[in-house]
């Protein structure tokens, strides 16, 4: 395998929070102000996105009945703060900084953010999918911790897709192997496109495909703008990939992801027709073929998913920390997070009894 480039996490990059910006995929007028913070001393700049939203869409940490117990009780849970990638329920770094961040620095952040609450008559404040590093740094009396559950591929240095194969027990290995020859036998080869190689003719596809899969799914066009993408593909496509499936020489279906030194991340996905077991290939399988060639840690498939798991997904904590300004809302709270984290452990325990993986 390939050693990984030095790439950084790519949904803080200043190229990818422009793309949204300019694209209008955020702006007042989706529900999503940017009103991010800044820290600076000496040569040292502190960076945190955070946004003025009313509503609650294109988060993941779903806080709807917190928003309906205000409204039942006459309250205004809208607007609210929130740090976070929009659209992107990827675990990672959420202030992005010169040297290594502090505690001094976290508290200073959350302080500010406080005040702006007060300021713009915030409810409260919303910091999601942190990595375990950045997590630590910012728990606070102050701030309530949530847990969830992803599914993750780990790389335990498998030397191809054969070698992690045979990590699995038979029944699971057969699956797999019978569902990608479904492939072959509906004549469809596939391509990992990695950024120039990727034509504005496949943009165009992968787009259609994109709107057409939230069509379907919420009868909206999605949450991105064609813009987004294109300017994504000319500011930082050393860090774009994306899986083409081509039957009869013509392209039938588009799996996007993002990577960084140690990370796959997948995004969106689509295709013009239905065709057995493609997603999974698409997906899942090139994808972990990809980390593998790149000798990535991970492979972090996007949200939900319990099919997932026999195809050797892990499930993985996920966490968000929240700030809630009325004193008795943020107790209540407080007693469901705790009894919703039980539930999320027992999840993780039972679902790790469901991975195809030999014991050892």
């Amino acid at each position: 395998m390939t050693q990984p480039d030095q790439l950084p996490y790519p949904f803080l990059r200043p190229a990818f929070l422009q793309a949204l910006e300019d694209s209008r995929s955020v702006s007042p007028e989706t529900g999503w102000t940017p009103i991010h913070l800044q820290l600076e001393e000496q040569n040292n700049q502190c960076f945190m996105p955070l946004y003025l939203k009313d509503h609650s869409m294109g988060e993941y940490v779903f806080d709807y009945a917190w928003a309906n117990a205000y409204h039942q009780n006459g309250l205004e849970y809208y607007p609210k703060l929130i740090t976070a990638v929009p659209f992107t329920p990827s675990t990672g770094i959420r202030v992005r900084t010169n040297d290594p961040l502090d505690r001094q620095h976290c508290i200073q952040f959350l302080d500010e953010v406080i005040r702006l609450a007060d300021q713009v008559d915030a409810s409260s404040w919303h910091l999601l999918f942190p990595s375990s590093e950045q997590l630590t740094l910012f728990e606070d009396p102050r701030l309530l911790k949530r847990s969830g559950v992803q599914y993750h591929w780990l790389n335990k240095e498998y030397d191809d897709f054969d070698d992690f194969l045979g990590s699995m027990t038979s029944r699971k290995r057969k699956m797999i192997r019978k569902e990608r020859s479904e492939i072959i036998k509906q004549e469809i080869r596939v391509e990992l496109l990695v950024g120039q190689e990727i034509t504005a003719e496949i943009w165009d596809l992968f787009y259609s495909l994109y709107e057409r899969t939230y069509a379907k799914r919420n009868g909206t066009k999605g949450y991105l703008t064609r813009a987004f993408f294109a300017q994504i593909a000319a500011t930082m496509p050393e860090q774009i990939a994306m899986s083409v499936a081509i039957k009869d020489e013509e392209p039938i279906a588009c799996a996007l992801y993002l990577f960084d030194s140690e990370t796959l991340y997948g995004r969106y996905w689509g295709s013009l027709g239905e065709f057995p077991y493609l997603h999974f290939e698409l997906c899942y399988y090139r994808g972990i073929e990809f980390a593998i060639e790149k000798g990535l840690r991970r492979y972090d498939a996007g949200a939900q998913g319990e099919h997932k798991l026999v195809r050797g997904f892990e499930p993985v904590k996920t966490h968000s920390l929240h700030w809630i300004k009325h004193p008795q809302f943020k107790d209540a709270i407080a007693r469901y997070l705790n009894s919703e984290d039980i539930g999320i452990t027992q999840h993780i325990e039972q679902a790790m009894g469901m991975l195809p993986f030999k014991k050892v």
